[in-house]
């Protein structure tokens, strides 16, 4: 059995759709466990609907709001599955993609199934992350170096499907930091992969990621998304798993430069503190701007010699030369 857990907030307009498209997945030994997270909307009247009309397969738990990590781990207090999956609320997926998942992970014998993803915009475009239907088996430290590096392994848990048995040894031996808003999921899946022999993943874009500007990782500036993927990136750096430290070391100084960057491009005058506060990050970590690509060295030295300038320099190069599929 799969448990497929779902923490739900004020998702009124999405969540039947979700639920729908995992309801009706060609892979039916599952149950679905939908965590409303103290909704104020209609939410829990649409959950408590639903669990009436489909009661031998969706739980719902009605919770104070805690916040989506919290919400995930009361769904896991009660999952039955011998593996659990991801899927949030205001998304959805393709009907064979856990059918995809379970068997990979039986013909390879894995601890992590995973597939790649589309993100879908309001004006209809859809970017496919990145669909070359390449399969590729990763031992512990390769997928680890695969999830921090990004080039094409996504940091989300709703890909994904995890033996139980993994979430029993991070909770034996690791305290997550339930408050931290921004790269909680990628801090979650770094020791979840921590904890598994073998994952595979097939490249086949199954999960579709739903762009919607409300959503909390497309907000203005705030605190969280200002320090929560630098402090993400610090725990993990303390981790000291050396097989990976160069690689967590990269990821830790661009993250700080992104970050920078992201400051940069504000123009609320908001977090002036805040640019000084991750400036100096940089500066006490300049010893890991040589493990950057060419471009990135550049754009680091340049906070460290010249950010007087680089605000100006910066905004011109964000503008008019640097272009992003996630926009």
């Amino acid at each position: 059995m799969i448990s497929i857990i779902v923490p739900v907030y004020n998702a009124e307009k999405y969540v039947s759709k979700t639920l729908q498209s995992i309801l009706k997945q060609t892979y039916q030994n599952l149950e679905v466990i939908a965590v409303n997270d103290g909704s104020t909307d209609q939410t829990r009247n649409i959950l408590d609907e639903y669990g009436k009309k489909y009661p031998e397969k969706l739980r719902v738990i009605h919770t104070e709001n805690q916040g989506v990590t919290l919400a995930r781990m009361e769904g896991l207090k009660i999952a039955r599955g011998t593996w659990i999956g991801f899927v949030d609320c205001d998304d959805m997926i393709d009907p064979d993609m856990y059918e995809l998942l379970i068997r990979n992970a039986e013909k390879y014998d894995a601890d992590i199934s995973h597939c790649g993803y589309q993100m879908q915009f309001a004006d209809g475009r859809v970017n496919y992350f990145y669909n070359t239907k390449k399969i590729i088996i990763q031992d512990k430290y390769q997928g680890m170096k695969d999830l921090l590096e990004g080039d094409f392994i996504e940091p989300s848990l709703c890909n994904k499907i995890f033996h139980k048995q993994l979430f029993q040894k991070l909770f034996n031996n690791k305290k997550i930091n339930t408050k931290i808003k921004i790269n909680e999921d990628l801090l979650m899946n770094y020791y979840l992969f921590f904890y598994a022999n073998k994952s595979v993943y097939e490249d086949v874009c199954k999960y579709h990621y739903i762009v919607r500007n409300k959503s909390v990782t497309r907000k203005g500036l705030n605190k969280s998304r200002i320090y929560d993927p630098i402090k993400v990136k610090k725990i993990i750096l303390n981790e000291n798993v050396d097989e990976i430290r160069d690689i967590v070391k990269k990821v830790y100084i661009l993250t700080s430069i992104n970050v920078y960057n992201s400051l940069m491009i504000d123009k609320s005058n908001k977090f002036k503190k805040d640019e000084i506060k991750v400036r100096n990050i940089i500066k006490e970590n300049k010893g890991y701007i040589k493990l950057l690509s060419r471009r990135q060295k550049i754009l680091g030295e340049m906070i460290l010699y010249i950010p007087y300038l680089y605000k100006y320099i910066y905004r011109f190069y964000a503008k008019y030369l640097l272009r992003s599929k996630y926009n």
